[in-house]
């Protein structure tokens, strides 16, 4: 279990330590380019990929080019997603992408669809839409004092709210489907995230390179600890994969309950994030589905 804990724990850290930087107006697509090549080096120490088999990937190349060009760009619209609408619905978006490798398993891979996964998928669907859900007046607030008057405006990027958690619900869909082909491929799994780190991390800082970005030192120093988060959340999961190996479903569920119970309460009990009726029951029905959908 304690392998399950800090993969949960290092996950919702991901999400504060964006939301903490994007507080501080610092670029986290430094951020992100600099976490990669601690990504890289932890991944060649914990999961000792075998560097030999690099010639026989053949096809699977194609699948580690897309992973390389999409790991990347699904941080960043991570990044303004929690910008917009906090730790909370965006961690539940996340979760919620398990949504698309299922549709995908049944529409492009031929496998049956029961009547208790198509209860799930439209819980599912039903969770995003509560979760995107954002009253008009909301994030506005006006506070009148005797000395002061004080305008609590929404984030900047609020007026794209349902683009943003889309692209986190559609990226990190797609990037799972993508790893399970992989592994259908017979490439091996950490070989493959080793591949992808490194050329999403390349291909990253040769666009900040061309666009001439202005490099922030404590944009990159935080890469430092996105870079050990976002790979102890990996060998985490995987670990608790292994131990809890005649238990798979509680890993599962685990996962991805604990992840939108945890982040939760930090995002409306440390950062004091506003969730509507709609917004709280979105949460009910997308931790309802990761469960209904894995029992299906």
């Amino acid at each position: 279990m304690w392998y399950l804990t800090i993969a949960v724990l290092c996950s919702v850290a991901v999400s504060v330590l964006l939301k903490v930087l994007r507080q501080k107006a610092i670029d986290i697509r430094q951020t992100i380019v600099a976490g990669y090549p601690i990504a890289f080096l932890l991944t060649g120490i914990l999961l000792e990929p075998d560097i030999s088999a690099i010639p026989r990937l053949g096809d699977t190349w194609l699948l580690i080019a897309a992973l390389g060009v999409l790991l990347p760009a699904v941080f960043v619209i991570l990044g303004r997603a929690i910008a917009a609408v906090g730790i909370v619905a965006t961690d539940a978006a996340q979760r919620l992408s398990l949504i698309i490798p299922i549709v995908a398993a049944f529409v492009l891979f031929g496998e049956t669809l029961t009547a208790t996964r198509v209860f799930g998928l439209l819980l599912g669907f039903l969770a995003l839409g509560a979760l995107v859900y954002r009253p008009q007046n909301l994030g506005l607030k006006t506070t009148i004092t005797t000395k002061t008057v004080a305008y609590n405006k929404a984030p900047k990027y609020a007026g794209r709210t349902s683009l943003w958690l889309f692209g986190v619900w559609a990226g990190y869909g797609i990037i799972d489907i993508l790893f399970k082909q992989v592994a259908k491929q017979g490439g091996a799994f950490s070989l493959t995230l080793l591949i992808s780190f490194g050329l999403a991390g390349l291909l990253l800082w040769l666009y900040l390179i061309i666009i001439r970005v202005r490099w922030q030192g404590s944009a990159l120093l935080a890469g430092l600890l996105l870079g050990a988060l976002n790979m102890g959340n990996i060998y985490a999961y995987v670990r608790a994969h292994q131990v809890l190996s005649e238990s798979p479903s509680l890993v599962f569920t685990g996962m991805n309950v604990g992840v939108i119970s945890v982040a939760t309460i930090i995002g409306v009990g440390v950062f004091k994030e506003q969730l509507n009726a709609i917004n709280k029951l979105g949460i009910l029905l997308a931790i309802c589905c990761v469960i209904l959908l894995f029992l299906a």
